[in-house]
């Protein structure tokens, strides 16, 4: 039938029982699918992730500044990565590092939800915080 139409039988779902197929212009068909395939792609989301590097002992100025970076970060939608940077023995100020994150964090709720709490990773205690979708 395909032939005699001057189409080509074409394979829909092989999986089905029993297999799926039509008899369409074979070229057309994957174009349309690609086509498909690149809009689906076009409207995934694509997060991108911003960092702030804090020390453990940040003075209050350079902390208010980051924060101003980090809110405008989550408002343009980007997902924010906070972290605090121990160099040579500053490790002990490890609770420092913490309170520092907790107090972004805290200050941030309106912005953005917390996704990791702070966690050591080495030198660096690291906290994720997600934006909350606009409306």
């Amino acid at each position: 039938m395909a032939q005699q139409q001057g189409l080509d039988l074409v394979e829909i779902s092989p999986k089905a029982i029993p297999p799926v197929c039509k008899i369409i212009d074979y070229k057309k068909f994957m174009y349309e699918q690609k086509k498909r395939e690149k809009a689906m792609k076009a409207r995934a989301t694509k997060v991108t992730v911003k960092e702030i590097r804090f020390g453990p002992q940040t003075d209050d100025h350079d902390y208010e500044f980051k924060k101003k970076h980090a809110i405008k970060f989550l408002q343009d939608g980007a997902k924010l990565k906070a972290f605090v940077f121990f160099k040579g023995r500053s490790i002990i100020f490890k609770e420092q590092g913490q309170i520092l994150l907790l107090r972004l964090a805290q200050e941030l709720e309106e912005y953005g939800k917390v996704e990791q709490m702070p966690k050591l990773e080495g030198k660096r205690m690291i906290m994720f915080i997600a934006p909350k979708k606009v409306k």
